[in-house]
């Protein structure tokens, strides 16, 4: 997936202290004694950030209903956050390394600790990573995942083992030789607490596969194994309680793009949408076979065993929560589960609706023309984000060329253009599948009309996000390609046509560069059409000035569910 320069964030000059200056001493015939006014210590301070960012947030709560589980699911339910709070604790280490409370203890301000809390350190995950707290350098494109002095090209050079694998960091011992520890070994209290709790868990389900991937989950945990407990989730069908858990997506890893990290989700399955969407993923072998890229391109057959659920989702922790949050899973990223299996696409609608109520049709009024607005819906903006998570299963996974898996070959990009490609096949799977009468809900222009407006509030996400940098790439790309264009108001009106030829052009462009592991032609993409430039920066400041939020943050937990 995703996320800028190699330096390790420590502070400069830790806690500075303020001493108020006596007036000069008295004369000896005035032997009355000045007090010494006491000044608290005053830790970082906001810098290079107007107060007003700090409230590009807003507050959802996570709920649900929970009368439908037994006693014993309840309490599973717990335990899962339970070891999604480990999980948080654990993505502190790696995306910051200094401790959370002692960090945020430090912060007098509310309102920035809170900010600080929401972004996992001292660096803006909304605004390219820019540091705003004094005291802190600029966040490592490494994260801390690797000694904060390390060049690409020493990694790519040195002999070591798993310098590219998933589940390990990149130390340098004294002699300055770099060697790995393995995930396992490096956070291994943590991680014996977690499987514990998950262990506990499995004896509360009610559901036996559950129960299993559970316990399996707990194994890999603590062996850095994670396939076995991979497939038991791809074959779990009927459960009303999931979680997603352990080290997974990449994008933290800014350098490489090849070390996970931790996150959780607590989930409740929502019967009556899934339901709804069960039909879809079988057609993906079919989707497959038309995609607009030469044959050889389109070779691997993807799983069909793969399933469409909605959830509710009750618990963020780690990575998940960080910044812009995850609104549908697509999982898991192993690729030879992905050929055997397929994957697991997971909507999670209660935050979806969050995002489309308090932030979508906000955007839409400010920059889309009246007459389009009513093609702004929740049911295209649910099916695009699914379909986007289904389209993951599309085009290839291993290059033509030689060069490995693509997230090997891409490296860094990876990320980014694979969730450019999920965005626009997405697009495609719904043009083909409406034009099947399998899709009934909406019209054609509701669907392109709320992806265009979906462009404008993911690319509030910055160049530090994957999925910020796919939404930069696609607006340039579409604005050269005229699928769009912009009244003397500054609204923009989608050009229906246009749009369907450039969502065919781009996406023959990135499945090429995926099979071919063109690591050059993606960082040449990237450079070109991988910024905002500056009539698109004016919209997203008129965004800003309307207070339209940049992203939810949320209030959860097992409080907050009425749980003990």
């Amino acid at each position: 997936m995703n996320l800028n320069k190699i330096s390790q964030a420590i502070m400069l000059s830790g806690i500075v202290f303020l001493s108020a200056c006596s007036e000069q001493a008295p004369s000896s015939s005035n032997k009355t004694a000045v007090k010494t006014e006491q000044v608290k210590p005053v830790g970082p301070t906001l810098i290079n950030t107007d107060k007003q960012r700090l409230d590009i947030y807003t507050d959802f709560s996570l709920q649900t209903d929970l009368s439908h589980l037994s006693d014993n699911q309840k309490a599973m339910v717990a335990k899962l956050i339970d070891a999604s709070i480990i999980m948080d604790d654990l993505f502190w280490q790696q995306a910051f390394g200094e401790n959370k409370e002692s960090f945020l203890a430090k912060l007098a301000d509310d309102k920035v600790r809170k900010f600080a809390d929401i972004n996992y350190g001292p660096w803006d995950r909304l605004n390219g990573d820019k540091v705003f707290l004094s005291s802190y350098k600029e966040k490592a494109t490494g994260a801390q995942f690797y000694p904060a002095d390390i060049t690409k090209e020493e990694l790519n050079k040195a002999d070591l083992a798993d310098k590219n694998g998933l589940y390990s960091i990149i130390k340098r011992d004294e002699q300055g030789n770099l060697y790995s520890v393995p995930y396992s070994k490096e956070y291994a209290t943590e991680l014996l607490e977690a499987a514990n709790l998950l262990r506990e868990a499995s004896k509360l389900a009610d559901d036996k596969e559950f129960a299993n991937y559970l316990n399996l989950r707990a194994d890999a945990l603590l062996n850095d194994d994670f396939q076995a407990s991979d497939f038991a989730w791809m074959d779990m069908k009927n459960n009303p309680v999931d979680v997603v858990i352990g080290p997974i997506e990449t994008y933290e890893d800014q350098l490489f793009g090849y070390r996970a990290a931790y996150e959780s989700y607590v989930l409740i399955k929502d019967l009556a949408w899934s339901e709804r969407l069960a039909k879809f993923a079988a057609f993906l072998p079919e989707l497959q076979k038309g995609l607009p890229v030469d044959d050889k391109y389109k070779q691997e057959v993807p799983g069909s065993d793969a399933d469409l659920n909605a959830y509710d989702v009750v618990y963020y922790a780690g990575h998940s929560n960080a910044g812009s949050k995850t609104i549908a899973i697509n999982l898991p990223n192993d690729e030879q589960v992905q050929l055997e299996k397929g994957t697991r696409r997971l909507q999670l609608k209660n935050a979806m609706r969050a995002k489309f109520d308090k932030i979508l049709v906000p955007i839409a009024e400010q920059l889309i023309v009246p007459e389009q607005r009513k093609h702004i819906t929740f049911d295209a903006f649910f099916a695009n984000t699914m379909f986007h998570e289904v389209a993951h299963g599309l085009g290839i996974k291993n290059t033509l060329t030689g060069k490995g898996t693509v997230r090997q070959s891409l490296q860094e990009h990876a990320s980014a253009l694979e969730e450019g490609k999920a965005d626009i096949l997405g697009l495609y799977m719904i043009e083909q599948l409406l034009k099947k009468g399998e899709i009934t809900e909406g019209t054609l222009e509701d669907y392109y009309t709320t992806f265009m407006a979906g462009i404008f509030r993911s690319v509030r996400f910055g160049a530090s996000s994957a999925h910020g940098k796919a939404n930069m790439i696609r607006f340039n790309f579409f604005a050269q390609e005229g699928a769009f264009s912009k009244n003397e108001a500054g609204l923009y009106r989608v050009n229906m046509e246009k749009m369907s030829h450039a969502m065919a052009k781009l996406s023959r462009l990135i499945l090429t560069i995926q099979g071919d592991g063109d690591y050059q032609k993606v960082d040449q993409l990237i450079a070109t059409h991988g910024n905002i430039k500056a009539e698109l920066a004016e919209d997203l400041e008129k965004l800003s000035q309307a207070n339209i939020p940049v992203d939810v943050t949320f209030k959860q937990g097992k409080a907050v569910l009425g749980l003990k």
